[in-house]
């Protein structure tokens, strides 16, 4: 079909008469009608009763006037979408685990936006299996994680690409009044209270693993609040509640204004890598993987 045949039928409509709609539309009123007749030939209807002296437009074809223009506008509105289509403007999601949200992404979102201005992002934060699960069910495109060294790789088929951003390291930091308490060879009580990650949160399974002073339940003689959001405890860490374990990237800032003392020369840190996984069947998060390859380097 020939769309300049609905603009016709719609200045024919305006008009209700075939001469002023020929003028209207630039062409004599003998090819007007005849691309009038083509439209029925498509429709396979008549929509204009010709007699002998006059020419009646069938009310089947005046009755869906506003069908017709809402067609016209979605079919301009398809063109303008196609002819000005920008895969850098679309719109990414992705599955975040809830410490990289506040720890690594905002750097990410930056690096991203400066090579793709008009991208959007869709975060969908969780813990690491609800993450994985919105990955492999497809709700998202791409996986922002922390993994643990020497951590086995994930379950993922061919179509599934991993890259690093870099590095992080969970710390011993403490805050508040409790600064006070730290000794001069950068120790502190074990009876200390601390924040703790609970056994089966990914941070708890981590320094449960290692072993790791004030991390959760069971390396923690006096615990005060346990919960599975870094976020959380950085800021009951701050408000000096206790000792608790923090990415660094969580809490460099405090740490180098002193809100924070990091315990990590006697307690030691347990390194991370910041990963990030993409469906590259998606060409815009393969792009986004390859732009954050090595970010932090």
């Amino acid at each position: 079909m020939d769309m300049h045949w609905l603009d016709d039928v719609l200045v024919l409509l305006e008009e209700g008469n075939m001469t002023r709609a020929a003028m209207r539309r630039n062409v004599t009123q003998p090819a007007f009608s005849r691309r009038i007749r083509s439209f029925e030939d498509w429709l396979g209807v008549k929509v204009l009763d010709r007699g002998k002296n006059r020419i009646d437009i069938s009310p089947a074809l005046a009755g869906n006037e506003e069908e017709i223009r809402a067609l016209v506008a979605r079919i301009a509105d398809l063109r303008g979408k196609i002819a000005h289509f920008d895969a850098k403007s679309t719109t990414v999601s992705i599955a975040a685990q809830h410490a990289p949200v506040f720890s690594t992404f905002p750097d990410m979102a930056l690096r991203a936006k400066r090579r793709f201005p008009g991208l959007k992002f869709q975060l969908h934060a969780g813990n690491l299996d609800e993450c994985l699960t919105m990955f492999l069910r497809g709700d998202a495109s791409m996986l922002l994680c922390y993994e643990a060294e020497n951590a086995s790789a994930m379950p993922f088929g061919p179509t599934i690409s991993r890259a690093l951003w870099g590095l992080d390291y969970l710390v011993p930091v403490v805050g508040g009044a409790l600064r006070y308490s730290v000794k001069d060879d950068n120790t502190i009580a074990m009876d200390t209270p601390a924040v703790v990650y609970p056994d089966n949160s990914y941070f708890g399974e981590v320094l449960n693993a290692g072993g790791k002073t004030f991390g959760t339940r069971r390396f923690s003689e006096t615990y005060v609040c346990e919960t599975p959001f870094s976020s959380g405890m950085r800021e009951l860490v701050l408000k000096g509640l206790g000792v608790g374990w923090l990415p660094f990237s969580m809490a460099y800032r405090e740490i180098e204004s002193g809100q924070l003392i990091s315990l990590a020369n006697h307690f030691g840190r347990v390194k991370l890598e910041v990963a990030i996984y993409a469906d590259c069947e998606s060409a815009m998060s393969a792009e986004l993987l390859e732009t954050w390859n090595g970010g932090k380097r």
